[in-house]
């Protein structure tokens, strides 16, 4: 009898086989260039299949690297997935593009996610099996990093650059161009855009139209004000002292935990995902509420705070050899726009993004998928 995983990539071979193969796209009768501002999930996903369609395709992101929510921090005693944990495949589309990189996303056994009391006690007990968790290997980010690998090969993936301003084009008034600055305070001119697409969460999306005067795209602005996603701190912790004959694991012996706790609500032994590293380590979300009230604390309170709430949680009193904290601004959708994009095609503006669906993966991918086909 095949176990779970087996069934698991069975089910998405079948998912994927099962899919009619679609013709070759036919290129455009008049290839357009398009600016994305974002190099997340969504904005890739959204690049990619207008590259495909034949367009020209420029991506900005302010980080040093794609990825976004799905970004992997590495350290001395291994990587961990600072934002997006896992992902769930239910969309058709999703698995066929999943095709396209075989092997590098795998099952990872925490279809038994405990749920815990705010003790760390086991309030419920686990869930049957359902639809299965994937992980990219070795980290979340190889997922974003492979589809984006193209772009940056064809020197269209700005990293480290921040879009300060969409304003008109300067030579041709019917196109756009993008104002962008550097870390290190140089900036630059982008020019020629027949559209620009934003795959950033909706307040900073919304700020950048803002700020660029409420002629640009004024239909798009209310939408997005109606938009709500929470923040989130999120706790990493590596505990070598685990690896030695006799002591496998400290502390509990689930992989992943929801919890009640009123700081705490997602933990995951980020050692036990196919692909990593043996070090022990974890990565611990504070709730929603929890962050929101502590947003602006300094990160040693924060850090200090959470790591008494992890012990209470999982009995793991030992000192790590590796502590660090990281805040997301941006990280769950509580109010979503319920629509899959937002497009203006008089102005040549759109906007994609988890956050127009929901909080998963999945939800920006299709995203930024339907924004590329409703634009291209």
């Amino acid at each position: 009898m095949p176990s779970p995983a087996q069934r698991s990539k069975q089910r998405l071979r079948r998912s994927s086989a099962a899919e009619t193969p679609s013709p070759a796209p036919l290129p455009p009768a008049s290839p357009r260039r398009f600016a994305v501002i974002g190099a997340g999930m969504a904005g890739i996903a959204c690049a990619r299949t207008l590259v495909q369609a034949g367009h020209e395709v420029t991506v900005f992101e302010k980080s040093p690297h794609a990825g976004g929510r799905t970004t992997t921090l590495d350290t001395a005693f291994g990587s961990f997935d600072a934002g997006a944990q896992y992902f769930t495949v239910r969309d058709a589309r999703f698995t066929q593009a999943l095709e396209t990189v075989p092997g590098l996303c795998r099952p990872w056994s925490a279809n038994t996610v405990r749920v815990l009391d705010a003790a760390g006690r086991v309030a419920a007990a686990s869930p049957p099996p359902g639809e299965p968790h994937w992980v990219a290997s070795p980290g979340m980010q190889s997922l974003v990093d492979a589809w984006a690998r193209p772009l940056s090969q064809a020197g269209r993936l700005h990293t480290g650059q921040r879009v300060a301003r969409i304003e008109r084009d300067a030579m041709d008034g019917t196109r756009w161009q993008l104002r962008t600055e550097t870390s290190d305070g140089g900036t630059q001119v982008h020019a020629g855009f027949d559209a620009v697409l934003l795959a950033q969460p909706s307040v900073p999306a919304l700020a950048l139209l803002q700020a660029c005067g409420n002629d640009i795209a004024p239909s798009l602005h209310q939408p997005l004000a109606g938009v709500t996603i929470a923040p989130c701190w999120t706790l990493m912790l590596a505990f070598p002292q685990a690896v030695r004959p006799g002591l496998t694991t400290l502390g509990p012996q689930w992989n992943a935990a929801r919890s009640t706790h009123h700081r705490i609500a997602w933990l995951a032994r980020e050692s036990s995902k196919p692909g990593r590293g043996p070090v022990e380590r974890w990565t611990v979300q504070a709730s929603p509420a929890w962050s929101q009230e502590h947003l602006e604390d300094d990160e040693a309170r924060v850090q200090a705070k959470l790591m008494k709430a992890f012990s209470e949680v999982t009995g793991i009193r030992a000192e790590p050899a590796h502590a660090q904290v990281c805040r997301w601004r941006y990280a769950q959708t509580v109010a979503p726009l319920a629509r899959s994009h937002l497009w203006d095609a008089s102005a040549g503006i759109g906007l994609c993004g988890d956050w127009c669906l929901g909080h998963r993966l999945e939800d920006a991918f299709v995203s930024g998928l339907e924004l590329a086909l409703a634009v291209a």
